[in-house]
């Protein structure tokens, strides 16, 4: 008897097509799915998986909970690279106005915007931030999201920013999704703070960052690089700061201008650079050689009526690419991972397989966040399983795209009735 058949295992999922994401990383994407036919997944006490591979019925027949997948594809918990889930407050109104064709950074000159969304979430409670943030979090499960980062940035002072990070915090606490935070504390120069810029950034690298170290609130930091935002100069410093104090590094980069924020992630050997709108050659070729991943964010894009990132010359230059939501109230108001990978397939040029990987095992690289993101031994037991047999599915249906089960640490969160979902 195999080890495996000793187990007795929390969780099986049995009779699926298994999506393990999990292929060698300089494979195709389509070798780098790592499909199991016939396969089964099965999950120990720890929330861990303990098999994935083919059926053992032995192992299904000691399992406290089994369910049979019905030949359907079993995919990783989907990982998105990139939100602002805490916030408070809408900007209907302004988009109306930018619907109208008025210009964003006009808006945002006029008090809109950012800061905006920063006079709202100052105003709310810090239960009201966690409850709100919570649901926006539930909802994204029902996508079949289980792991989410989350970007403090629409507090911008010291006990604001610590606040929006601990609602973070909470939310993975309390088992509604796994989280990883960045600290975005320059985000935006706040109102207030307009007539002292230098003063905001020393804010920022010294109390805002202090608070936030002291409490533990950050795996990572941001910055905001761009025309309208912060310089390379600003964008260093904050990042150098980061980093000394021990957070990963990442960055808004290129999303109107392109600054140079990707080569500097590239030097700082970063997780991640987000947006990419505006890219050059050498920024590309950099990213590649650091291992920066590029995340692709379709709702902004779409939001802001702008043209979609140069995925081809990403892809040429050998930049792994993942997709997230940028999930925030003003550019990009959604919850819905698999649109935005339908979006990267048809405004970018990805494929449907790297758009699979893009939330998922890429997703996780983006993100600094191990055992998630693929079905492999000893990673966390997080599953979404779907009524049809075809992970590219993902991305080839437009933004209704749900699985019927959402597991968690091998325990089933979320169920749908097979009608209720469509099959692709």
């Amino acid at each position: 008897m195999s080890q495996q058949d000793k187990q007795a295992p929390m969780l099986v999922v049995r009779n699926a097509r298994v999506v393990t994401c999990d292929g060698p990383p300089e494979a195709a994407p389509k070798d780098r799915l790592a499909i199991i036919d016939g396969g089964m997944v099965a999950i120990g006490e720890d929330g861990r998986v303990s098999y994935v591979g083919p059926e053992i019925k032995s192992l299904a027949a000691a399992a406290a909970n089994v369910v049979d997948a019905e030949s359907g594809a079993v995919l990783p918990g989907l990982v998105d690279p990139h939100t602002h889930l805490v916030f408070a407050g809408s900007r209907v109104d302004e988009f109306a106005r930018r619907m109208a064709g008025e210009d964003y950074q006009t808006i945002a000159k006029e008090g809109g915007g950012i800061a905006a969304t920063v006079r709202a979430t100052r105003a709310a409670s810090d239960e009201a931030l966690y409850c709100l943030a919570a649901r926006r979090a539930r909802v994204m499960r029902r996508c079949g999201v289980t792991t989410l980062e989350v970007k403090s940035g629409y507090g911008l002072r010291p006990a604001s920013e610590a606040a929006s990070l601990r609602a973070a915090r909470r939310i993975g606490e309390e088992g509604h999704c796994r989280v990883t935070t960045s600290f975005l504390g320059a985000h935006a120069i706040p109102p207030e703070r307009r007539g002292d810029r230098a003063g905001y950034v020393d804010e920022v690298v010294g109390a805002q960052l202090d608070a936030v170290v002291a409490e533990g609130l950050a795996d990572a930091i941001d910055v905001y690089i761009d025309e309208g935002a912060f310089t390379l100069a600003e964008g260093r410093r904050v990042l150098e700061a980061g980093k000394a104090r021990g957070l990963a590094v990442r960055a808004h980069a290129g999303q109107f201008a392109d600054l140079g924020a990707a080569e500097l992630v590239a030097e700082l050997g970063g997780l991640s650079a987000d947006h990419l709108e505006e890219l050059s050659d050498e920024g590309a070729a950099a990213m590649a050689a650091a291992g920066v991943v590029g995340v692709l964010l379709p709702g902004a894009w779409r939001t802001l009526r702008q043209a979609a990132p140069d995925v081809g010359r990403l892809r040429r230059a050998g930049v792994r690419l993942a997709v997230g939501t940028d999930l925030n109230p003003g550019t990009s108001p959604t919850t819905n991972l698999p649109l935005c990978a339908a979006l990267a397939v048809r405004d970018a040029g990805l494929t449907l397989e790297e758009a699979v990987l893009g939330v998922t095992v890429d997703a996780a690289a983006a993100a600094g966040f191990e055992g998630v993101g693929r079905i492999a031994e000893g990673c966390w037991g997080d599953l979404a399983i779907y009524a049809h047999d075809d992970p590219r599915a993902l991305a080839y249906g437009i933004g209704d795209v749900r699985p019927l089960k959402v597991v968690l640490g091998g325990r089933v969160v979320h169920e749908e009735p097979r009608d209720g979902v469509a099959v692709w």
